[in-house]
């Protein structure tokens, strides 16, 4: 049974005939003639009597139309309840997120949200680990790069994305900017644990393909956020993901040392076990992340305008 069809039959019979809701909808009389056809095939019965000169109501359809009325009210009663559930979001919300964004950027985001939703609760979880989302009690979690499990669902939040090569103006004062990745194996690059493993092969797409450099550097943590905490105050070059960065760009404070262009992708993503769990909460915050990241970003072009 079709909504469109059962709110067609009580129109029709609000309208006496199905040429006069035809024109009040302006469709064709031959559209009305079908839904009510269908309806009646659905339930059984005839609703209405025709002849060529005019349609009424059956005596079954009589019986119906008070029931079909009620119906259409309580399914449109039913959109409001889940509409008013979306702008006014109830329960806990568990969310996992890397250490440098996290800190930095969602935590102020999230005040934000959390204030258009004070009934809503958020238990964050601040980790550079990948988690595992089918036996930790997450509803999400945001993270950087292409999905290695083919099994999880993801949605973008800031798909063009590339990591970045960065330094502090104190570094530059004391040391000659290298102009390829070839001139970063003479530099101090400040490394990066995933894993149990460093992250030492930094990989960019420059014009004539793709280059990996292996570098070396005297400081490594797994926490990004204390690796671009090492670059502001020069201790050596970062390469990492440019919307986590961008703050500091912008202030000066973190310089860019190739162009954008040549970063690796790592794309901002949020993550789940499966596409059930893209609940009204997690819709509302996902929205709520794609249009700041995209704002930062945004401003960042007028920045340079």
């Amino acid at each position: 049974m079709r909504l469109e069809d059962l709110q067609l039959f009580v129109q029709a019979a609000d309208a006496g005939n199905f040429s006069r809701v035809a024109r009040q909808l302006n469709i064709t009389p031959a559209f009305v003639s079908g839904a009510i056809l269908r309806l009646e095939k659905s339930l059984g019965v005839r609703l209405f009597i025709r002849n060529t000169r005019n349609q009424r109501l059956s005596d079954e359809g009589a019986r119906y139309l008070p029931h079909a009325r009620l119906m259409i009210t309580a399914m449109q009663q039913g959109e409001q309840s889940l509409r008013a559930a979306e702008s006014s979001l109830r329960g806990t919300l568990r969310l996992s997120a890397p250490s440098d964004f996290g800190r930095n950027l969602l935590l102020p985001w999230l005040d934000e949200f959390l204030a258009q939703h004070p009934q809503l609760t958020v238990q964050l979880r601040i980790s550079d680990r990948s988690v595992d989302l089918v036996s930790e009690p997450l509803d999400v979690a945001i993270r950087y790069g292409q999905l290695s499990d083919s099994s999880l669902v993801a949605w973008a939040l800031a798909p063009e994305i590339r990591r970045t090569l960065c330094a502090a103006p104190d570094w530059l004062l004391r040391h000659t900017p290298p102009r390829n990745p070839e001139d970063l194996m003479e530099h101090n690059c400040l490394g990066y644990v995933w894993r149990e493993q460093a992250y030492q092969r930094w990989r960019f797409l420059l014009p004539d393909g793709e280059k990996v450099v292996s570098v070396r550097g005297d400081r490594f943590s797994d926490d990004a956020d204390v690796v671009r905490r090492w670059a502001l105050s020069g201790q050596g070059l970062v390469y990492k993901s440019r919307l986590d960065l961008l703050p500091d760009i912008m202030a000066g404070r973190l310089v860019e040392l190739f162009p954008p262009e040549w970063g690796e992708p790592a794309p901002l993503q949020l993550v789940a076990a499966h596409r059930a769990q893209l609940t009204p909460a997690v819709q509302q915050l996902k929205n709520w992340l794609q249009q700041q990241c995209a704002q930062l970003l945004h401003s960042e072009n007028q920045g340079m305008d």
